[in-house]
């Protein structure tokens, strides 16, 4: 279900563009990082700390917010002394956000030929592509797509 909380602290972009409150919401660079290593097993305050190298209160912050906004839950570790972060149905759906950072990061931030991570599937085979489709299947791009307003 998706969570469509607004606080009096909540000061969107641009309240009308969904693309404007998602990056409000988990467009920041910690906030994203924070979901990709959920996503590769990150559980804890410590490992989240120890994989990305940001600083406490930022982490803190980040998943306060993430918490309040429905990416996240937290559950009872299994030892009662801590707690554990996990990703809501809604913290999942952004699997797809971040397969495609990925892929851009992986084709535009590296020069050829340097080294850098893969996602593989369960098989190891490289994850293909993503590409927006129509509903004929027609690859979908800037040039063939518009928004509308409501209203």
């Amino acid at each position: 279900m998706a969570v469509n909380t607004v606080t009096a602290s909540t000061a969107w972009t641009d309240p009308h563009c969904p693309v404007a409150r998602a990056a409000d919401l988990v467009g920041d660079r910690w906030s994203l990082l924070v979901v990709r290593d959920a996503m590769d097993g990150a559980r804890s305050f410590t490992e989240f700390q120890h994989r990305t190298g940001i600083a406490r209160n930022i982490l803190t912050d980040r998943l306060r917010k993430l918490i309040a906004h429905g990416v996240f839950t937290q559950v009872e570790a299994p030892s009662g002394k801590r707690k554990l972060y996990e990703l809501t149905d809604s913290g999942k759906d952004l699997f797809p956000v971040i397969v495609t950072l990925r892929q851009w990061g992986e084709r535009h931030a590296f020069k050829p030929g340097e080294e850098h991570s893969v996602l593989v599937d369960d098989s190891g085979s490289p994850v293909p592509g993503f590409m927006p489709m129509a509903v004929d299947g027609t690859p979908l791009t800037s040039e063939t797509t518009r928004v509308e307003y409501a209203g």
